[in-house]
C-alpha cells in the first residue's frame, strides 16, 4: 500500500505571466523517505479545471528525461526543461517563451520507488499543482493581472470620471 509523499508546486496556488516569458514551476519533495529510494517525477497539464491531465514530461527513477504526447514534439520539446535542482528534494520545470496556449493547470506527480526483493516496488505518492494564468501580450489584458482590483463598499460615494481616468493611467 502506498503512503503520502509530500510535495509541494511553487510559485502557486495561481501565478500569472506574459506570453514570450519563461515560466519556472518548482516541485519541492519535503518528506523523509525511505533509505535508497528513487524518486519518478511527472509533470501534468490541463488547460482547465475540469479537463483531462495529460502527461507532459517525466523524470525516471534513474533520472532520464522522458517526453511524451504532443510534448514529444521537437518544438514543444525545446520548450520545456525538466531538470533536478537537488536531489530527491527539488525539480524545477521550465516552459520557455510561453504562448497563450501554456495557460492552463500543472501537476507534479511523484512517486517513491525502491527495490524490494528484486523487484522495483511503489511505496509512496504525492502531487501538487499551479493554476498559470494570464499568458498574453494583449495590451488591452495586461492590466489583468497587475493585481490591482477595485473594491466598491456597499455604501455609496461620489465616484468621478477623474478618478476613473487616474485608475486607468496607473
Amino acid at each position: 500500500v502506498c503512503a503520502a509523499l509530500n510535495v509541494t508546486v511553487s510559485p502557486g496556488p495561481v501565478v500569472d505571466y506574459l506570453e514570450g516569458e519563461n515560466a519556472t514551476l518548482l516541485c519541492h519533495v519535503s518528506q523523509k523517505r525511505r533509505k535508497d529510494s528513487l524518486l519518478a517525477v511527472r509533470w501534468f497539464f490541463a488547460r482547465s479545471s475540469n479537463s483531462q491531465e495529460v502527461l507532459m514530461v517525466k523524470m525516471t527513477k534513474l533520472r532520464v528525461v522522458q517526453y511524451y504526447g504532443n510534448f514529444s514534439r521537437s518544438a514543444n520539446r525545446q520548450r520545456l526543461r525538466l531538470l533536478e535542482e537537488q536531489r530527491g528534494v527539488l525539480y524545477r520545470l521550465s516552459v520557455l517563451t510561453l504562448q497563450p496556449s501554456d495557460q492552463g493547470n500543472y501537476v507534479c506527480k511523484v512517486q517513491e520507488i525502491s527495490k524490494h526483493r528484486n523487484k522495483w516496488t511503489a511505496w509512496s505518492n504525492g502531487s501538487s499543482a499551479t493554476e498559470m494564468r494570464g499568458v498574453s501580450s494583449h495590451p488591452a489584458e495586461r492590466g489583468t493581472f497587475l493585481g490591482i482590483s477595485l473594491l466598491i463598499p456597499p455604501h455609496s460615494f461620489p465616484f468621478t470620471t477623474d478618478m476613473v481616468s487616474f485608475l486607468q493611467s496607473s
